[in-house]
């Protein structure tokens, strides 16, 4: 028995809780239902697609070598890396990452001290390599190591390119 009345409690306040005033609500709703409809403005009229025909399909790509404008001393070119020589160190970096430090005199020849990105100093002198792109040092003075890159034309061959890596401050 008492579990009934417990039951008939709850059930009571359950209720009673659902019997709030709703009067705002409904005029709310009212007030919704009285406004005039709005203007829907009309959907824009599609155009009909116009087909496009390309005319120029039988003339040479955009995207491909001129292989036959190519000069005939650029087809003889002994210009090629060598692939033979085995790699130095110093060629894992790419130019601009190396930072000439200083120079150095030490047993009658001339070094460039060179900086990597990992902080380590290196010993240059002409004729090593440095950079990714076949880089032979030739020449070193104090302000700067000079540098001949062998570089891809493009067309298939290559050609020698001066760089440099200069002091930095």
């Amino acid at each position: 028995m008492m579990r009934f009345i417990v039951i008939m409690l709850f059930v009571t306040a359950a209720l009673s809780a659902c019997s709030r005033d709703v009067s705002d609500l409904e005029q709310y709703i009212a007030e919704v239902h009285a406004r005039e409809g709005g203007r829907i403005e009309p959907l824009p009229q599609i155009k009909p697609y116009e087909t496009f025909v390309y005319s120029a399909s039988d003339l040479r790509s955009p995207f491909l070598a001129a292989v036959e404008n190519r000069p005939d001393n650029l087809l003889t070119s002994s210009i090629r890396p060598d692939q033979a020589r085995p790699r130095e160190f110093l060629e894992q970096f790419p130019l601009d990452t190396l930072q000439m430090v200083g120079t150095l005199e030490l047993g009658g020849g001339h070094y460039a001290l060179v900086k990597t990105s990992d902080g380590l100093l290196h010993r240059v002198r002409e004729g090593n390599h440095m950079g990714q792109s076949e880089g032979r040092v030739v020449e070193i003075s104090n302000a700067e190591i000079k540098i001949i890159e062998i570089i891809s034309d493009g067309l298939g061959g290559y050609i020698e390119r001066p760089a440099a890596v200069v002091l930095s401050d």
